[in-house]
């Protein structure tokens, strides 16, 4: 395992599943961290240890941070259970002598439900973040929000270095409410674009293609946009419009989208993302 340095930075891990193993194993070979986690599941944390030997892991958050003086804790429970978390950690904050950053990517879950149920006043240094799933395959996309005045720009800077690992994008908003709308583009977006893909595949079929060509053509299609866009100083309209030639086949296609309404569809679907996830936010940060 990582032996602790005077120069590494410990960060605990609270929950051992699949976006808290993603920055885990993105993290595990720097010397620069001794990274550790909690998970109940036996099986779950012997899977953890014999995949990524440096890191400590122990069945509960009780044990891990009565041993280890972690400078950040990563919350990565599932929202239901963020409240039990919550309030079996405040004991074991409440000794501490210095409040580390805690890191939430429970969705749904707010700051001010956090900070209520900790009980550790307003300068709890406290940032929620909305990952997207690629970000297990180290390609994701992360907003971010800091709860002001209280994390300081070395905390922030740390955070960006964690997610560095798993992420392409990061974004940091300066309102809570806007990570709403991070979920609605973002944390939700890649089943926007699954379904997609998936029309378009089944489109190529039912056109004579094999399912192996047609989901081949597609995937890559979707990606070699997505790289073009991201590399051109054109914006998205004029990307549209470059490869759109006067009465020929995009053209074609495209009008059938603008006469079915795409634009207000993605529209409503966005706005039923970010409403759901206000929601959330309410039926899990009850008291």
């Amino acid at each position: 395992m990582h032996a602790k340095t005077p120069q590494s930075l410990t960060i605990a891990f609270i929950g051992g599943g699949n976006m808290a193993e993603a920055i885990l194993g993105g993290l595990c070979h720097d010397d620069q961290y001794r990274l550790v986690f909690s998970e109940p599941s036996r099986d779950r944390r012997d899977y953890m240890k014999q995949k990524y030997p440096t890191v400590e892991g122990y069945s509960n958050s009780d044990s891990m941070l009565g041993e280890e003086k972690p400078q950040a804790v990563v919350l990565a429970v599932k929202p239901q259970i963020m409240k039990t978390v919550m309030l079996d950690l405040k004991p074991l904050l409440h000794q501490m002598d210095t409040i580390p950053l805690l890191i939430s990517i429970a969705a749904g879950i707010s700051t001010s439900s956090m900070q209520r149920w900790l009980d550790l006043g307003d300068t709890l240094p406290l940032i929620r973040l909305m990952p997207n799933t690629p970000a297990l395959i180290g390609q994701g996309a992360v907003g971010c929000y800091a709860v002001p005045g209280c994390v300081s720009p070395d905390q922030r800077l740390l955070t960006e270095s964690l997610l560095g690992a798993v992420c392409k994008h990061i974004s940091w908003v300066d309102r809570e409410p806007l990570i709403d709308a991070v979920t609605a583009v973002s944390g939700s977006g890649p089943a926007y674009y699954f379904l997609i893909m998936e029309a378009m595949q089944n489109a190529g079929v039912e056109a004579g293609l094999s399912v192996e060509d047609a989901k081949a053509l597609t995937l890559q299609t979707c990606l070699g946009a997505a790289k073009m866009a991201m590399e051109s100083e054109d914006d998205l309209a004029m990307l549209r419009r470059k490869v759109t030639s006067p009465k020929g086949t995009t053209e074609a296609a495209l009008k059938v989208m603008e006469a079915a309404n795409i634009r207000q569809l993605m529209h409503d679907a966005v706005f039923a993302a970010d409403e759901r996830s206000r929601e959330l936010a309410e039926e899990f940060g009850k008291e």
